[in-house]
């Protein structure tokens, strides 16, 4: 049998969205909380069914990083998003960028700046409304700009 084809990024990227997204309403206490949402979720593409390669993927990647890191995204997030905290992000949105800026702020990551604000702004067109895609889209380019500037903090 040959071994099951991986889930293209963008395919990965969208479900771990809404792993975050779901978890924005009941967030896990631990890592093993966190393992278990993810694999119940029942938005798994079917590229992802099998679990060991499913935790293994990039969705997993993002999901545990983006959870882990929560805190240093929010700040990173919050230096770019003048006059907003987090708090008052829509958790769409919130949850967009702590994505787009966990790959944003990896140096040995092979996702260009230009590819995660892309993803980015089509997880908003997708999911949130078109004044909040122009704000997602204004902090990505933003931090981009301080990243190729070496003003960015990496993870």
């Amino acid at each position: 049998m040959a071994p099951a084809k991986k889930a293209p990024r963008r395919l990965e990227r969208a479900f771990a969205f809404k792993v975050l997204y779901g978890l924005s309403f009941s967030p896990p206490t631990s890592e093993e909380d966190l393992r278990e949402a993810f694999l119940r979720s029942p938005d798994r593409p079917e590229t992802m069914l099998d679990t060991a390669h499913g935790e293994q993927g990039y969705a997993w990647r993002l999901v545990f990083h983006v959870w882990k890191g929560r805190e240093s995204l929010d700040g990173a997030i919050a230096s770019f998003s003048q006059n907003w905290r987090i708090e008052r992000l829509g958790k769409v949105e919130a949850t967009i960028l702590r994505i787009a800026f966990w790959e944003l702020m990896q140096d040995s990551l092979d996702v260009p700046p230009k590819v995660a604000i892309n993803e980015a702004v089509e997880l908003s067109k997708q999911y949130s409304d078109e004044k909040a895609r122009a704000f997602v889209n204004g902090i990505l380019d933003a931090a981009a700009k301080a990243r190729d500037a070496g003003l960015l903090p990496r993870l």
